[in-house]
């Protein structure tokens, strides 16, 4: 999918190890989420999902941003009641897939993620920002609540931290997000690519089986009470202790040896 220069909206590219990364292209616009861009977001989503080889996402901005959330241009031209909730059902539902990948995704952060970007980087699994990115949820500067993104945010930071950033719509820091739980780590902007990649490394280097029931688990027991939590856990983890990676895994860890995983 492409705009109207012919250039893709998000650009795919995939290593030898299986990382995929998807990089936002409409670094004119910050890399707005206008209709095309979710769609094409969709798209490489979907791909993902469908090829069992993929061990993990990166997705990262081009241009000066990560993104600047909705393209409200694309938004004010349209302004109808069904339109904006088709749009936001579907942005909530791009979102969503996500979160459902069986790989980790992890938003690489430099710029601004503000409102619906800033969305995208909260309902990644992992996040790691250049120290001179900066968060926020702006919509309320222009009269809009960020709803959607409250959702995301308010769990991974803590109640008030994430509702004093709604009802403000003021910038934190790439450490203050660091600090409240926002992203992973943060790294000066010449050192981004590597903090990334150590963190990529090290995922890729685990089994995928066991880091899929692990973050289906893991988002599931979010949800429920903690007796349907540790119930669910336990079902998953005899499951994940049956599968091949981790008999050879337990058993390399008897023998003093490195695992020899199938890759």
């Amino acid at each position: 999918m492409t705009d109207v220069t012919g250039a893709p909206f998000v650009l795919q590219s995939r290593d030898s190890r299986g990382v995929v990364t998807l990089t936002l292209n409409r670094p004119a616009a910050f890399n707005a989420l206008s209709e095309g861009m979710l769609g094409a977001l969709e798209h490489a989503l979907a791909e993902v999902a469908a090829d069992g080889s993929v061990r993990a996402v990166v997705i990262d901005g081009a241009g000066k941003a990560f993104c600047a959330g909705h393209d409200l241009k694309e938004m004010r031209a349209a302004p109808s009641l069904d339109y904006y909730e088709q749009l936001f059902e579907r942005c909530g539902a791009m979102m969503l897939s996500i979160q459902k990948l069986p790989v980790p995704v992890i938003a690489r952060v430099h710029g601004i993620a503000t409102a619906a970007g800033c969305q995208l980087v909260a309902v990644c699994d992992l996040a790691v920002a250049s120290s001179d990115a900066r968060f926020a949820v702006s919509g309320v500067n222009v009269g809009l609540f960020c709803a959607t993104p409250s959702v995301t945010l308010s769990r991974n930071l803590g109640r008030k931290e994430a509702f004093e950033m709604l009802v403000t719509g003021e910038f934190i820091s790439a450490q203050e997000a660091r600090e409240k739980g926002l992203v992973n780590r943060v790294a000066a902007p010449q050192e981004l690519d590597a903090a990334v990649e150590s963190l990529v490394a090290s995922i890729v280097a685990k089994p995928r089986t066991a880091l899929a029931l692990g973050k289906a688990l893991f988002y599931r027991q979010l949800e429920t009470g903690i007796e349907a939590a540790l119930a669910d856990a336990s079902q998953t983890m005899a499951c994940n202790m049956m599968d091949e990676s981790a008999l050879e895994g337990v058993q390399a860890f008897i023998e003093k040896r490195p695992p020899a995983w199938k890759r």
